[in-house]
């Protein structure tokens, strides 16, 4: 079988073009069908893409944990008490849970959202103060633009530094400053800015984050005078291992040494993040299933409709098909014929709408990147080379089977029958 033959191409374009409505609304079946699967893998992208962003680079097999009140009594104490955590806890969940990889005790400092407890000169501000380990920056990242995050020698020595975001710095000092190496009071003491950071999230959480300042834990322990007291935790598990596992041990030691009932599933309060990252994951890939499942069904809608004309166009070329028989022609010259043409017909739609596809899904991303506003729902809509290639592939593959059935028909005449044929 020569698929390069010119002859046949020629025989190819003019059977195509005896016709050229038949052809293109035949080719337009094919071409909408990619063309559609090609923009529904690419927005489900985007939604997933948007989706993520909303949660920057947070450590996606992690829990966070904080006290509420007891919702039973045991041994002597009422329900309704209220307990803190404190810096034995940390030691113990240590100690005691191999599974954990890092733990980030975290505190927060009064003050903040309209109340200005920070002074710079004559500026004021109100902002987040946090109290924090280095690990917070592996559990929920941010963006560290100058300086650095906070060490370990911070929370050993208690210094007096503080690493402050974007809107901290926008407010205290002016375009032309660095503050690297600058002093901003909170609660009367000073602090040196060490670094600057801007949030990695969107929209409201990213302007949340950027108006928080970062210092070391045991530094806002004794600058709030808070003694060893412990405000939630963050923590990750360890690779392969299950953050429901290391919360649910967690919640046990916390349990016990705080004297709380071992069935009171109130009294430590968590947010798995790793579950709920599961379940929108499971969401998107039931989604990108459900785009395949309608894609390829459009896909062979319009590859049917290939299949029919085909039949048509053999139905037509029956005398064609009976001289060229009776000259010497055999049926793999025939059925490789309609083959080729019904593969180049398919395959040619099927480019253009591939191509259209990408193309409208570039632009798309183009302008909402140019426009410079921040899309919380939907970003950087794209689509898989491997999953396009594919697709194309199952057209091609398509397109054989679409004219295997024309072929056989024509086979399937006898030359003298053919050659009888008034059509």
């Amino acid at each position: 079988m020569k698929i390069f033959d010119l002859d046949k191409w020629h025989e190819i374009y003019f059977a195509l073009r005896k016709n050229p409505i038949r052809t293109f609304f035949t080719a337009f079946g094919v071409f909408w069908g990619i063309f559609m699967l090609i923009i529904m893998m690419g927005a489900g992208e985007g939604l997933y893409n948007g989706a993520s962003q909303d949660m920057g680079d947070m450590a996606t097999n992690s829990v966070f944990m904080w006290t509420r009140t007891t919702s039973m009594p045991y041994k002597g104490f009422q329900r309704g008490r209220f307990y803190r955590f404190n810096n034995g806890d940390t030691q113990a969940l240590k100690d005691n849970i191999p599974e954990i990889e890092y733990i980030a005790p975290r505190l927060q400092g009064w003050g903040g959202e309209g109340n200005n407890n920070v002074v710079r000169g004559d500026r004021t501000g109100g902002f987040n103060i946090q109290g924090d380990y280095p690990e917070i920056n592996i559990i929920d990242p941010v963006s560290i633009t100058s300086g650095r995050f906070i060490n370990d020698i911070d929370i050993k020595d208690k210094r007096k530094v503080a690493v402050i975001g974007t809107r901290v710095v926008n407010e205290l000092f002016k375009p032309d400053e660095n503050p690297i190496g600058e002093y901003i009071q909170i609660q009367g003491v000073y602090f040196q800015v060490i670094g600057m950071f801007k949030s990695k999230k969107n929209d409201q959480q990213a302007d949340h984050e950027n108006q928080a300042i970062y210092i070391p834990f045991t530094t806002l322990q004794k600058v709030y005078n808070y003694g060893d007291m412990v405000g939630w935790y963050s923590i990750t598990a360890k690779k392969n291992i299950p953050v429901t596992l290391v919360e649910q041990k967690a919640k046990e030691l916390l349990r016990q040494r705080h004297t709380i009932h071992p069935d009171d599933d109130r009294a430590v309060g968590s947010f798995n993040l790793e579950q709920e990252w599961n379940k929108m994951t499971n969401l998107f890939k039931g989604i990108r299933g459900l785009v395949w499942i309608v894609g390829i069904g459009t896909l062979l809608a319009g590859v049917i409709g290939v299949s029919n004309i085909m039949l048509i166009v053999v139905k037509e070329r029956t005398k064609e098909i009976g001289i060229q028989r009776a000259i010497g022609a055999t049926p793999v010259n025939i059925i490789s014929q309609i083959i080729i043409e019904s593969v180049f017909l398919t395959a040619f739609a099927g480019y253009f709408g591939l191509a259209l596809g990408v193309g409208l899904l570039e632009l798309l991303n183009y302008i909402l990147s140019s426009s410079g506003a921040e899309a919380t729902m939907f970003s950087n809509p794209e689509v898989d080379f491997i999953a396009a290639m594919k697709s194309l592939g199952i057209l091609v593959i398509s397109g054989v089977f679409a004219g295997l059935i024309p072929a056989k028909r024509a086979v399937s005449i006898k030359p003298i029958d053919a050659l009888r044929d008034e059509l």
